[in-house]
């Protein structure tokens, strides 16, 4: 699934590249929307509510914004914590969240030179582990995801985003999911 989110990245950025270059070429009435192509890096942390158990990640993001209002980005996420579900009449299952990464499409609206309100949709896969008494098991799961935040630029470069995601999960017996984020933003 790993390789198979990282083909869709490549091959998104490979389409939608050259469409924006040709945008600004071809029609200049449309210059102003996809002018200026740049690229940003974002470092956080995320906390997962899902049947009912929170778990918290290191999250990390690369992404391109094409003019002012479309972008694309990566994500991936690095399980930190656990917690424990109680079962009537067994011990507590143990529940952490391993990995978990995603792609998506990106909206943006600049209300002012420091600050975009921003929302998103795209497709994610994540993967998990339970263990009782000694035992191990792991869990994955693909979603569609879609989300809004906003973003804070500092001085240009540097900067803060908090955002909301809702992961619906496409996995029979998975609750979807709230992923609340706070991230440093680096633009380059």
């Amino acid at each position: 699934m790993k390789a198979l989110i990282t083909a869709a990245s490549a091959l998104a950025l490979c389409a939608v590249i050259p469409a924006v270059a040709s945008a600004q070429t071809a029609a200049p009435a449309s210059a102003s929307v996809f002018s200026g192509t740049s690229f940003y890096g974002t470092f956080g942390y995320d906390n997962t509510s899902l049947d009912h158990v929170d778990l918290s990640a290191f999250q990390g993001r690369l992404g391109a914004r094409f003019g002012q209002y479309f972008g694309i980005e990566g994500e991936a996420s690095w399980g930190t914590s656990s917690d424990k579900i109680a079962v009537t009449g067994a011990p507590d299952v143990k529940v952490k969240q391993d990995t978990q990464e995603a792609i998506y499409g990106v909206g943006f609206l600049p209300l002012s030179p420091q600050f975009d309100l921003l929302a998103r949709v795209g497709y994610g896969h994540s993967e998990g582990t339970g263990q009782v008494a000694g035992v191990t098991s792991g869990v994955t799961g693909n979603s569609w995801n879609y989300g809004v935040g906003g973003q804070y630029s500092f001085d240009g470069k540097n900067g803060v985003r908090v955002d909301y995601t809702r992961e619906a999960f496409q996995t029979h017996g998975i609750e979807d999911a709230n992923v609340w984020s706070v991230a440093y933003v680096r633009k380059f």
